[in-house]
């Protein structure tokens, strides 16, 4: 099944100020993400920005903020979905596959992932752009994932099967991107 612009709007998950520091590997996370975010930004890809609980864990962080430029749709429960103005934006966009990323991979990218099922979305789910803090949690989190029907993989793998060609104008610079 392969997975077009024209078809695909992206999730981003809680990647938030007070929770980051804690997060495993959390440098190369965010050196992913950026790179992912740029590349789906080249490719017209609209974003959805969640936040959980920012009076307790802080907002997105900046670097992250400043790439989207978005107001988030603020949570108190873990999945993303389970916030009516976030199934309203991902229903509004009529974009079957949802990109998702963020942390943390075992509690609300998780959550959000099989909710995002049951709502009849495909979930592409960008392994090297989710997290946890412990390795372990990240890897059983993939893995229940998949099993219930995301669609893994990394996030050079789809911006070029989202470029599709490298005729495609933005081909050089998505190349320059995954460099």
């Amino acid at each position: 099944m392969r997975i077009l612009p024209q078809n695909t709007q992206a999730l981003v998950v809680d990647i938030q100020e007070k929770l980051f520091p804690h997060i495993s590997q959390n440098e190369e996370l965010l050196a992913n993400c950026v790179k992912l975010i740029k590349g789906l930004k080249l490719l017209e890809i609209p974003f959805i920005l969640n936040e959980q609980y920012p009076k307790g864990i802080g907002h997105t962080i900046p670097k992250i903020q400043e790439l989207l430029q978005l107001n988030a749709f603020e949570k108190v429960t873990f999945s993303c979905c389970q916030t009516p103005a976030t199934m309203e934006a991902l229903e509004k966009e009529k974009r079957k596959f949802v990109i998702v990323f963020g942390i943390e991979a075992h509690v609300c990218v998780l959550q959000s992932v099989i909710d995002l099922l049951e709502a009849g979305f495909i979930p592409v789910l960008v392994v090297d752009c989710i997290s946890s803090r412990k390795l372990s949690d990240k890897e059983v989190a993939i893995s229940r994932m998949v099993q219930a029907g995301a669609i893994p993989t990394t996030s050079e793998s789809l911006l070029f099967e989202l470029c599709i060609s490298a005729k495609n104008q933005i081909f050089k610079e998505i190349s320059q991107l995954v460099k």
